[in-house]
């Protein structure tokens, strides 16, 4: 699988100089069910740099595709600041909304009827979010050609869907998603629907997609394994980021010969400190302390120590 270098991937050192490509601050949406009122985000707070390639993970309900609708644009929050690329998207009118949805951000879906015309050729579907942008002609079949071969579907450009798999289909919205080369990619539960051989593969071609182009990929699943496939991994819990695990590289060299003898990962985990200063202590660390309702913080030698509240704490 070969990609073209259109445009040159952005180094870990541009990532850090350039600063933060995505904004969330404070971030609040409540939906109103009947007369009921709903708190899908409640003070989430993220940064996403140019160029990650990273997931939300979180259980139902905790938020994570709200935040990922909000970041596409599908949906509007209902407070606090969203900045994608330097864009504003709470000062977007509706038809600036369209435009950035168009131009910044592609969706990849678990259901791929949401991002496929069954009597298309896979060629065709690709070539499509061009026309429909006004792109069309040698250039953009070029580019369509070049995106199906990235997601290893060269062969298959000309079939229609009902003879793809589930997996080549998925791989047929990705390079969709990319057509009108948009520097956001997000994709929700990508692999919730293919078996794991094939969500290997997608992983790995959204992996070459962000090293090549530089795309930023945001990833919403279940996927237990995703820790070892993406850069960061952020949890979200009870409308809120808790926590986070970035993948390190350690790489022992040994002079034999010049090669490098054993390379391995390692995962740091943070618990994530929001802009009011709130922390989500994990369950497991609050259910074998007996933490519940009020703590006791003690500053020691330049730490902050969380203690359970007991009963001589209480005098």
């Amino acid at each position: 699988m070969t990609l073209k270098e259109t445009a040159p991937a952005v180094t870990v050192a541009q990532r850090e100089a350039e600063g933060p490509f995505i904004i969330c601050d404070n971030l609040v949406k409540i939906y109103k069910v009947a007369e009921l009122e709903v708190v899908a985000l409640q003070g989430l707070d993220l940064e996403v740099r140019r160029g990650e390639l990273m997931a939300i993970v979180g259980n139902s309900g905790s938020g994570k595709t709200t935040l990922l609708n909000i970041l596409g644009g599908l949906d509007r929050p209902s407070a606090g600041r969203v900045i994608v690329g330097g864009i504003d998207l709470l000062k977007l009118s509706d038809r600036q909304l369209v435009k950035y949805k168009r131009e910044m951000v592609g969706f990849v879906w678990q259901q791929t009827a949401r991002n496929l015309i069954p009597y298309l050729t896979a060629l065709e579907n690709v070539e499509l979010p061009m026309l429909i942008a006004g792109k069309s002609g040698p250039q953009a079949t070029a580019w369509a050609r070049e995106l199906l071969e990235a997601v290893g579907l060269g062969h298959r450009l000309h079939h229609k869907l009902a003879t793809l798999s589930g997996g080549e289909q998925q791989r047929v919205a990705i390079a969709i998603a990319l057509a009108n080369r948009p520097p956001l990619l997000l994709a929700d539960e990508p692999t919730g629907s293919v078996d794991t051989r094939t969500a290997d593969q997608i992983f790995a071609i959204f992996r070459q997609i962000r090293d090549t182009y530089g795309t930023t990929v945001i990833i919403v699943t279940h996927d237990i394994g995703v820790m070892a496939k993406v850069d960061r991994v952020v949890a979200i819990r009870d409308g809120k980021t808790s926590s986070e695990l970035i993948r390190r590289l350690d790489i022992n060299l040994e002079d034999y010969d010049g090669r490098t003898i054993a390379v391995g990962e390692t995962h740091d985990e943070f618990v994530v400190l929001d802009s009011a200063g709130r922390l989500q202590i994990p369950k497991e660390f609050r259910d074998k302390l007996g933490i519940k309702g009020k703590v006791v913080l003690e500053l020691v030698d330049n730490q902050i120590i969380i203690k359970p509240v007991t009963e001589s704490t209480q005098r």
